[in-house]
């Protein structure tokens, strides 16, 4: 039992870790115009623009600061936002699902251009908010 155990530990764990990953796809077009685009499919959703977190300018403006003269993204947005829909399914299955809470897509340009995506949900219920996001991300990107 323990030896199975012991074998099973590094499998949840790489699992876990799975599910915090980043799912993109290249957009193109600028970084401006995916910003738009993904503004315009969140809110043809029917959902609000809680916030927008300006990463790529916060990291731009802070590296010297830290000691670093490394460019991370020439632009980086994160555009955060709620579905009372989901929000409300997804927590009725598991309270705790407000961890994941609000949603987020991101806009990225670096050297291998620009990107949108959005972070990688567990298994199960969350996949309600996986399949939202995904559908805005295709929105966004024409489809």
């Amino acid at each position: 039992m323990m030896k199975s155990l012991i074998y099973a530990v590094p499998f949840v764990c790489a699992s876990a870790l799975a599910a915090d990953e980043a799912i993109t796809v290249p957009y193109d077009g600028s970084f401006d115009d995916a910003t738009f685009a993904v503004e315009s499919a969140i809110v043809g959703k029917g959902l609000v623009i809680d916030y927008v977190s300006h990463v790529g300018e916060m990291l731009n403006r802070t590296g010297a600061d830290v000691g670093s003269d490394k460019e991370i993204f020439k632009a980086a947005d994160i555009f955060l936002f709620c579905s009372a829909v989901v929000s409300r399914e997804v927590m009725e299955a598991d309270p705790m699902n407000i961890a994941h809470c609000p949603y987020g897509i991101f806009v990225t340009e670096d050297s291998d251009g620009v990107k949108i995506g959005h972070r990688d949900y567990p298994d199960g219920v969350m996949q309600k908010v996986e399949d939202l996001l995904s559908d805005i991300v295709a929105d966004a990107n024409g489809g």
